[in-house]
This record gives C-alpha cells, sequence and structure tokens, in this order.
C-alpha cells in the first residue's frame, strides 16, 4: 500500500459537501443529504464549461501495461461493491493482494480479478478509516461495543481485540506503529451523555491499554486526522488544533492553534509535519512545533491536501496548479499547469507507480482519476466512468494496479 506520509496514520476529506458526507455517517439520513447535495457542490474550483476532447482508450488485452500518453485506459475489471465512503482517502486500501472498500458487508475483492476473497458483515463503521499497520487491518466494531479489532487482510481473520472500557464509547483508531494502536473515544457521564473524549494507546500485541489521556474540554472525537512518525503522535481536528504527544507516554509535546480548519489530512516526513494553511503551506518540526519553511500559493488561491510519495510532496491548489516539492526544505521540484490549461477538476489525493504520479478527485465531470508524468506534471489521460455519481473519487495501488472507486463502483486500472 502506497502512503502518503513517511507515517502510519488516517487521511481524510475536505470541506463542503465532504464534510456533510461524514456528518451523514454520525447520525444523517443520506435520504435528506441527496436531496441538497446539488446545492452544497462547491463550484469555485470546477472546470468551466469548456470540455477536454475525448482521449482515445487503450484495450484492456495488453497485459496489463499502462498505455501510452493520450490513451485512457480501459478497466482491467469493474465491480460493484457495498461501499458507503465519505471521501475520507483511508476509506479504499489495497493490500495483500486483496483491495477493500469501506462498507456493509466489508468486503475484500482479489486485485487481480475482482473477485470476493472474503465478506464482513458489519465490519466498517460509516465515516472511520481503514486503517492498516504492520499487516493488520483495525477497524472500530460495527457492532458499537467498544471494541477495536484487528484482521488479517487476505483472510478477513480476527486478529487482534482490544477493549478501551465500559467507561468509554465508540473508540474509533487513528493512527498506528509498529508497537502501538491509537485511539479516540468518547468518556461517558453518568447520565449517558458525552462532553469529553480521551486520546489512547493500545499495545497491538497484547490489546492492552499502555496509556490515555484526557483532551480538552470542546474538542470533538470526530474530525481528527493523526500519523505517527518515531515517538511523536500528531493530529488535527476541527477546532484549529494541531497537536503532538509522545508516544511512549501520552504527555502532550506540544500544540498550537492552526490559522485554518484543517478538513484534510497533512504530511508527515522525517522530523517534520506539513500543513496546508489555506494560501499557504507550511512545515513545522515535530519536536517543538517551530515553522521550518512554508510556501505561498497565488492570491484567492487555497492548497489541496498533501502527499509525500518517494521523497516528493505532490499537492494541488484551487488555482488548477499542480506541485511537486521537496518535503525537507520546500524548494519546488517542478510546477505544473496542465489542469489549468485543459480546465479540469484538480485532484486531492495521490498514489505513485513507477514513473506515474494518479490524482483522484473530488465529483466532476472532468475529474476523475487523473494519471501524470511524475517527473515533470504533464497528464497523460483522465479516467472517469461518467456515472455522474455525486460522491468523491478514491484511489489505491497494490505496485501493480491502481484502484478508482466511484460511489459503489470499483474500477481496476493497469498501473505502470
Amino acid at each position: 500500500m502506497s502512503k502518503g506520509s513517511t507515517g502510519y496514520g488516517t487521511t481524510a476529506g475536505r470541506s463542503s459537501r465532504r464534510r456533510i458526507l461524514r456528518l451523514a455517517g454520525a447520525g444523517l439520513t443520506m435520504a435528506t443529504l441527496g436531496a441538497g447535495l446539488t446545492g452544497c457542490e462547491d463550484t469555485s474550483e470546477t472546470g468551466g464549461e469548456g470540455s477536454i476532447p475525448p482521449p482515445r482508450t487503450a484495450s484492456p488485452e495488453d497485459g496489463g501495461k499502462a498505455p501510452e500518453d493520450g490513451q485512457t485506459p480501459a478497466p482491467l475489471w469493474t465491480k460493484s461493491t457495498s461501499a458507503a465512503t465519505y471521501g475520507d482517502n483511508d476509506e479504499l486500501v489495497a493490500v495483500d493482494g486483496v483491495v477493500i472498500a469501506s462498507g456493509d458487508p466489508l468486503a475484500a475483492l482479489d486485485g487481480a480479478t475482482g473477485a470476493e476473497r472474503w465478506s464482513l458483515p458489519g465490519g466498517a463503521i460509516p465515516g472511520a478509516p481503514l486503517l492498516l499497520g504492520d499487516g493488520t487491518l483495525y477497524l472500530a466494531s460495527g457492532k458499537y461495543d467498544g471494541s477495536v479489532i484487528g484482521y488479517a487482510p487476505a483472510s478477513g481473520k480476527e486478529t487482534w481485540r482490544s477493549h478501551l472500557g465500559k467507561e468509554y464509547r465508540q473508540p474509533r483508531p487513528v493512527a498506528v506503529d509498529g508497537t502501538q494502536v491509537y485511539v479516540i473515544a468518547e468518556i461517558l457521564e453518568a447520565d449517558g451523555s458525552s462532553r469529553t473524549n480521551v486520546i489512547a494507546a493500545l499495545n497491538s500485541g497484547t490489546g492492552k491499554l499502555v496509556w490515555k489521556e484526557q483532551r480538552d474540554l470542546g474538542t470533538q472525537q470526530n474530525g481528527v486526522h493523526a500519523a505517527v512518525q518515531g515517538r511523536h503522535l500528531v493530529y488535527t481536528d476541527f477546532k484549529k488544533n494541531l497537536t503532538v504527544r509522545d508516544t511512549a507516554t501520552g504527555r502532550q509535546v506540544w500544540t498550537q492553534k492552526t490559522t485554518k480548519t484543517s478538513y484534510g489530512p497533512f504530511a508527515v516526513h522525517q522530523d517534520l509535519v506539513i500543513v496546508p494553511q489555506g494560501q499557504k503551506l507550511q512545515a513545522f518540526a515535530l519536536s517543538d512545533g517551530s515553522e521550518k519553511w512554508s510556501v505561498e500559493a497565488e492570491q484567492f488561491t487555497t492548497f489541496r491536501e498533501p502527499t509525500v510519495l518517494d521523497d516528493v510532496l505532490y499537492i494541488a491548489d484551487s488555482g488548477r496548479t499542480l506541485w511537486a516539492l521537496d518535503p525537507r526544505t520546500g524548494k519546488k521540484v517542478w510546477q505544473s499547469t496542465a489542469l489549468k490549461d485543459s480546465g479540469a477538476q484538480v485532484p486531492r489525493q495521490f498514489v505513485r507507480v513507477g514513473s506515474t504520479l494518479y490524482g483522484a478527485t473530488d465529483l466532476d465531470k472532468q475529474g476523475g482519476i487523473h494519471a501524470f508524468d511524475a517527473e515533470n506534471g504533464a497528464l497523460r489521460w483522465t479516467f472517469n466512468d461518467k456515472s455522474d455519481d455525486y460522491h468523491a473519487w478514491l484511489v489505491a495501488t497494490d505496485g501493480k494496479r491502481v484502484f478508482a472507486l466511484h460511489g459503489k463502483k470499483l474500477h481496476a486500472l493497469p498501473g505502470a
């Protein structure tokens, strides 16, 4: 599985419609949302009425090889799934020969053929991440019984289980490293309500509680994005908090307010956490929170979600510019205006296979899965199923194939 950073963690969506869809997973009805989704569409980043000339389509009978530039590949296979996603990057994963999309039942499909390998009724809570670490898939229990469960991705067999305690409700894993699973859970009051929450570390071998720390009053359980890098657990939330804790003790190393609410994921690379802040992209030292570098986009332009792949940071902005930066210094590797020239939607999630960078966009008739030359950002082709499904696109890779999820349709595309 390609990760968006060098640390293990979760990634999530952006504001506007995708934030509304996440809230739907916490209790709103999809029927109500569906009636108003068109009105909720953020049109500030969509393309104009001009259309991209339809690219040529490559045949799936080419042995699974990626097509030449300008040729959109035909899917190796397409399957209908039980997917119930809300636009978060960690709701589609590819590992151990299978691809898994969040849904009920939770089903693993063979990456090569699309055949179902296993199915788990009630396996995933809507909106919760599919968290991978040390060969285990960690999930909050779909039975809402306070359990966090680990499964073998290839077989779907349970391999690990932990229970935080009856005084806590709905624990959700947010990050994992080689020894611990990190969860956030609501603290129950005597009347069954909850006004505070706790962040805790569970031993990934025994399931026993290692430490727990109560978070500040007013913080929320939902909207947390987290990653682990060495001794640092770093996370953001909807309350403009950027916080780092010591993974061994849970002690807060530092916290600070961000200038913008972070609805989407950040990136972690070596000793830095890299956070988009509207027009500015900032890198802070994990050790003390000091700013190490920053990059600014054009005026009235905002950065999307960052991803670090093969020691390069990829990020798009709302002005349809794609950036490749050195994550250690913020220095530009290259900058591409290929999307600006075509009027296509910008990606917010990236994976890389060989010399090709794949980016997944929100819903847009000129979006879908873009394939770029990873060396210079040239747009090679765009795959779109033309379904007009209102869900955002998600992308994952097993290193050989690229998996594109759009609503309940999962497509396998040839990689490099």
